[in-house]
C-alpha cells in the first residue's frame, strides 16, 4: 500500500509539516509575493508614468510605465535559476524564506523612492532596479511554493495540494487592488498620486513578517530529504536542467503563456485603457476587478479538482480552447464602455486564467525529477511570464493605439494557441511519482 510523504516521515517532521500547516505556508507565501507583484502592476497602471516618467504624452507615460512593468520579469528567470540552484542543493525552505525577504525588501522600498519631481532621472533608475529586485525575489518564490505543496502532498491529491499556491495570487491581487479601491474612495486624486500609491508598497512589509513567521516554522520536504539520502543532488542543477531536460522546460514555459497574457491583459492593460480610454472612474473599474478576480479564486479549486480526476492536459486544453474564444468577446465587451458588459468581460478573462493557472501547480513539478525540480518549474514557469507577461501589456497598449481592441483579442487568442502547442506535446503527469 503506498503512503503518503507525511506519513512516510519521522514523527518530528510530519508534526512540523502537518498538513494545515504545508498548506498554509505554501499559500501564505505566493499570496503576499502576488501581493507585491500586483501592488506594482497597478501602480504602473495609474500612477507610475505621471510620477516617474513626466512626458508630456499620458500615451508614453503609460508605454514607460508598462517598460518597467516589464523588466521584472527578466529578472524572474534570472532568480529561477538563483534560488533553484539553492533550493535544488540546500533545500526548499531556507530558499522559499530568501526569496520573501528580497521580493518584501524590494517592494518596501519602492515606497519611499522619491518621484521625478524631487530626485530627475535618478528617480525612475531607482524604481528599475528594485523592480528588478521585485522579479528575482518573485523568480524563486513559486517553484519552492509548489514543491512545498506537492512533494507533502498525499496520493492523488498532488492537483488539490498544488492549488494552494496558485490560489495565493487570487488573494494576493484582491488585497493589493482593495487596498487600492480603498485609497481611491478616500483620498483625493492630488492626494493619491502624492503619496496615496505609497501605502500599499509599504503595507508589505507587515506581511512579509507574517509569512517568515510561518515559513520558519516548516520542515524540509519528504522527497527533497529522500533526495539527500539516496545522495542525487547535482553539482549545478541548471546544468542538469539544461542538458537533460530542456524539452519538459521549454513546453512547461509554453503551457504558461496564456495564464499569464490572460491575466495581466484583464487586468493591467484593462484597468489602463478603462481608466484612460473609456474614461470609467477608477475606483469603479477597480471594484470591478476585486469582483472578478473572486471568480479566478471559485475556478482554481474546480480546475484542482478536475486536474486530479481527469489528468492534467484534458483539463488544460478545456480552458486554452476557451482562452482562443475569449479573445474575440474583448472588443465589443470591453471596447463597450458600459459597466456590466466590460464587468463581464473581466469575470470571463479571470475565469479562465484561474482554470488554465491551477493544474499548474502539480504540472510543472511533475514534469522534473527531484535533484532539479525547483530549478525546472521555476524556470519553466517564469520563461512563460516573458513570454506572456512582460510584454503583454505594452503590445496591447501599442495594438490598441494602431488596430483598437480587435487586434488586442486577436493576441490574447494567438498566445492561447501557444500554450495549446505546448500542451499538446507534452506527456500526461498525473500519476508520476515525486520521489
Amino acid at each position: 500500500m503506498s503512503t503518503s510523504p507525511l506519513s512516510a516521515t519521522p514523527p518530528d517532521v510530519a508534526g512540523k509539516n502537518s498538513t494545515s500547516r504545508v498548506i498554509f505556508a505554501s499559500f501564505i507565501g505566493t499570496a503576499i509575493e502576488f501581493y507585491d507583484f500586483y501592488v506594482y502592476a497597478t501602480a504602473a497602471a495609474l500612477v507610475i508614468g505621471p510620477v516617474f516618467f513626466p512626458h508630456s504624452s499620458a500615451t508614453a507615460q503609460a508605454l514607460s510605465a508598462f517598460v518597467t512593468f516589464g523588466i521584472a520579469f527578466v529578472a524572474r528567470p534570472i532568480g529561477s535559476f538563483l534560488f533553484g540552484h539553492f533550493g535544488d542543493r540546500i533545500g526548499r525552505k531556507s530558499t522559499l524564506v530568501a526569496s520573501l525577504l528580497v521580493m518584501g525588501l524590494s517592494t518596501t522600498l519602492i515606497g519611499f523612492v522619491p518621484g521625478y519631481d524631487s530626485i530627475g532621472s535618478l528617480a525612475p533608475i531607482l524604481l528599475c532596479v528594485l523592480r528588478f529586485g521585485q522579479g528575482i525575489g518573485l523568480g524563486g518564490e513559486w517553484g519552492g511554493a509548489a514543491l512545498l505543496a506537492t512533494e507533502n502532498a498525499p496520493p492523488g491529491k498532488r492537483g488539490w495540494f498544488g492549488m494552494f499556491p496558485q490560489l495565493g495570487p487570487s488573494i494576493g491581487f484582491l488585497a493589493s487592488n482593495g487596498l487600492f479601491f480603498g485609497l481611491a474612495l478616500s483620498l483625493s486624486d492630488e492626494q493619491f498620486r502624492s503619496w496615496g500609491w505609497r501605502v500599499p508598497f509599504l503595507v508589505s512589509a507587515v506581511l512579509v513578517a507574517i509569512g517568515l513567521y510561518v515559513r520558519l516554522k516548516i520542515a524540509e520536504t519528504p522527497a527533497f530529504q529522500a533526495a539527500i539520502d539516496r545522495e542525487e543532488r547535482v553539482r549545478v542543477p541548471v546544468a542538469t536542467l539544461i542538458s537533460q531536460h530542456w524539452r519538459p522546460t521549454i513546453l512547461g514555459a509554453l503551457a504558461m503563456v496564456v495564464c499569464y497574457t490572460l491575466f495581466y491583459n484583464a487586468t493591467t492593460f484593462s484597468l489602463s485603457y478603462g481608466v484612460s480610454t473609456l474614461h470609467i472612474p477608477r475606483q469603479t473599474f477597480l471594484g470591478m476587478l476585486c469582483i472578478a478576480v473572486v471568480f479566478m479564486a471559485l475556478a482554481t479549486p474546480l480546475s484542482a479538482w478536475a486536474a486530479d480526476r481527469f489528468g492534467r492536459k484534458p483539463v488544460l486544453i478545456a480552458g486554452i480552447l476557451a482562452a482562443i474564444v475569449s479573445g474575440f468577446a474583448m472588443a465589443p465587451l470591453l471596447g463597450s464602455g458600459s459597466t456590466p458588459l466590460v464587468l463581464l468581460f473581466l469575470i470571463i478573462e479571470l475565469f479562465l486564467m484561474g482554470v488554465t493557472f491551477a493544474p499548474m501547480g502539480a504540472l510543472l513539478p511533475e514534469l522534473f525529477p527531484t535533484n532539479v525540480r525547483y530549478t525546472g518549474a521555476g524556470v519553466s514557469y517564469n520563461l512563460g511570464g516573458i513570454l506572456g507577461a512582460s510584454v503583454a501589456p505594452y503590445i496591447a497598449q501599442v495594438l490598441a493605439a494602431h488596430g483598437g481592441l480587435t487586434w488586442v483579442g486577436a493576441y490574447v487568442s494567438c498566445a492561447a494557441v501557444v500554450s495549446l502547442v505546448g500542451v499538446l506535446c507534452m506527456r500526461e503527469t498525473r500519476h508520476t511519482q515525486l520521489m
